[in-house]
């Protein structure tokens, strides 16, 4: 803690080893005096901290933006505040998400990473940066759970026709989804606006704010 109040704060706590902790308890008014004020930094330079960083506001912003409790945020990681999310937009939408659970653990492959070419260089580099790509891009693409073609079965989970038998069923034009790179089908937004993309949205501009 006293590296970290040093950085944000430019204070420290009071020099005080443990070792004479007890002897300063023992000794006059003087010795307690500097104990006290050794505990009270310690109890002070935290809520400083709180303060500075603005942790509390934070995490009360965070709270109301993905529906989870404060304690939540704490105590647990990240997906509590992705399920909270579906869960919420999904009852608005008047969807119900299944219960699934995986028998082994699912593998994902990672975003690309380029390899840098190494050497000297005599000239300066820019560097480019895209902000929220992959939220940009299911935004874009209206990609979502909900707007997914299952061009493999049909809602009774027989084998379907491919993409064409669900565009007759649908009554669907070329202009009504899309195909992405890896194969897979999805309605643009004005047949059916997706909810991952609404909420990607709302996140966006709450942290805009």
């Amino acid at each position: 803690m006293n590296a970290v109040s040093y950085h944000f704060l430019e204070e420290q706590k009071e020099d005080v080893h443990h070792n004479v902790i007890t002897d300063l308890q023992n000794g006059d008014a003087q010795t307690r005096r500097r104990l006290a004020v050794y505990c009270l930094k310690d109890a002070y330079l935290p809520l400083r901290l709180l303060d500075k960083l603005m942790c509390i506001v934070n995490n009360i912003e965070m709270a109301r933006v993905t529906g989870v409790p404060l304690t939540y945020l704490l105590t647990r990681g990240q997906q509590v505040k992705v399920v909270s999310q579906l869960l919420r937009k999904a009852h608005e939408h008047g969807y119900l998400l299944p219960t699934y659970q995986s028998q082994q653990g699912d593998e994902f492959v990672g975003a690309t990473v380029l390899e840098p070419r190494k050497g000297f260089y005599n000239e300066p580099i820019a560097t480019l940066d895209f902000a929220s790509l992959y939220p940009s891009i299911m935004m874009a693409h209206n990609l979502c759970y909900t707007t997914l073609l299952q061009v493999n079965t049909t809602p009774h989970g027989s084998t379907g026709g491919g993409i064409q038998a669900l565009v007759q069923r649908y009554n669907l034009t070329d202009e009504d989804y899309i195909k992405t790179p890896t194969g897979a089908y999805f309605v643009k937004s004005h047949i059916c606006h997706g909810i991952l993309p609404e909420i990607l949205q709302q996140l966006l501009s709450a942290r805009k704010k």
